[in-house]
């Protein structure tokens, strides 16, 4: 049996989280985590995150810790309002004309504008030496991490890029620290790498987004679901180079995903095929909340939109996709999958042996 690190099955059924970054984007996920954790007949057994999921995590862990799951509820709220308010002064807004045709895009703002300009002209070292992040200020004086290190009810996985390996590398609760929360949301491009224990790490989505082998391992539950930000399928060829620029983003921070996902696909064939022993490899039931249509018509700039209407706008769609799954499909969770990853990948599944030792899903 996996690994259960003292935590035991609480309530009628258990999952796990799996959630993506993608900075206020991760509204969408704070509200997805809010029907979860008011759901009483459901107990969160553990959460792996990335950038924005990666500060959703730890806001949620330290909730439980302060308070249980509607501790958890409260501790969100309070940290986006403080998202928000941190945003107020910043020259990145809606222009008039964007606020009177109700867009959340950031693209004909002024200050977004200049900012993605000189992203793309010089690196963070140059233009910003002192590595100033009023990002990191906030999660600094919101998060206690020795609460979030010391919540046992819920297993903690944060993963972030080894600059020098390519590689991810998952922090384990207990390894939590501001440091690790701000490598998962380091983007290079727009801050410093982040320097723990003398090794460089960016953003986690590149080679993580989110991680779920953890689950695999260490999780008492069998069922994971996947908080989906980033949309997998976008209609059209994207013709401007910001367009462009963007897709090519989506895809990248998906790919990590999709690999994960390929693996766990193989796994279960050759199961089913009587390849691998069941007492070895273990049977993960693969779930996922995404935005659907909702998350596609919003651009890549609105993720830096922080402001409160917006954020609020997010979470109630999250809540309502919640929502929705979890009345269509309560019942079916640590019986099968609601995702249907042959259908995702179109046929049977091709992933290198190194992969599949990575994810490999062991009983022992």
């Amino acid at each position: 049996m996996p690994k259960t690190n003292g935590r035991q099955k609480r309530h009628e059924k258990s999952i796990n989280l799996a959630l993506q970054g993608g900075g206020s984007h991760g509204a969408f996920t704070w509200g997805v985590l809010d029907r979860m954790f008011e759901e009483d007949r459901l107990w969160i057994d553990g959460i792996s995150g990335t950038s924005a999921g990666a500060m959703n995590a730890v806001v949620a862990t330290q909730g439980m810790y302060n308070g249980g799951a509607a501790g958890a509820r409260a501790e969100l709220e309070e940290f986006w309002r403080a998202v928000s308010a941190a945003a107020q002064g910043s020259p990145i807004k809606r222009t008039a004309l964007d606020m009177m045709f109700g867009s959340w895009s950031l693209d004909h703002s002024p200050g977004y504008i200049m900012a993605d300009a000189l992203s793309r002209m010089a690196s963070p070292y140059e233009l910003n030496p002192l590595g100033i992040n009023p990002l990191r200020d906030l999660v600094e004086e919101f998060v206690d991490f020795d609460k979030v290190v010391s919540c046992s009810d819920m297993g903690l996985y944060i993963s972030a890029t080894n600059v020098e390996t390519g590689r991810a590398r998952v922090f384990h609760r207990e390894e939590v620290s501001l440091d690790v929360v701000m490598a998962s949301a380091c983007l290079p491009n727009m801050f410093k790498a982040v320097e723990i224990d003398g090794v460089p790490y960016w953003d986690g989505g590149y080679m993580g987004n989110p991680v779920l082998f953890p689950f695999i391992d260490h999780s008492t539950s069998a069922d994971i679901m996947i908080v989906q930000i980033n949309p997998l399928m976008r209609p059209g060829t994207p013709k401007t180079a910001r367009d462009i620029q963007n897709r090519l983003n989506e895809i990248t921070f998906n790919g990590s995903l999709l690999r994960d996902l390929r693996t766990i696909d193989l796994i279960h064939r050759l199961i089913d095929d009587g390849a691998l022993n069941e007492e070895e490899y273990r049977v993960m039931n693969m779930h996922m909340i995404d935005g659907c249509e909702d998350m596609l018509e919003l651009d890549a700039s609105s993720k830096m939109n922080s402001e409160w209407a917006f954020l609020v706008h997010l979470r109630d769609l999250g809540r309502a996709h919640a929502d929705k799954w979890l009345t269509a499909n309560f019942d079916k969770i640590e019986v099968e999958s609601t995702l249907d990853l042959s259908a995702l990948f179109g046929g049977v599944s091709a992933v290198h042996g190194a992969n599949m030792v990575e994810l490999r899903a062991r009983k022992g």
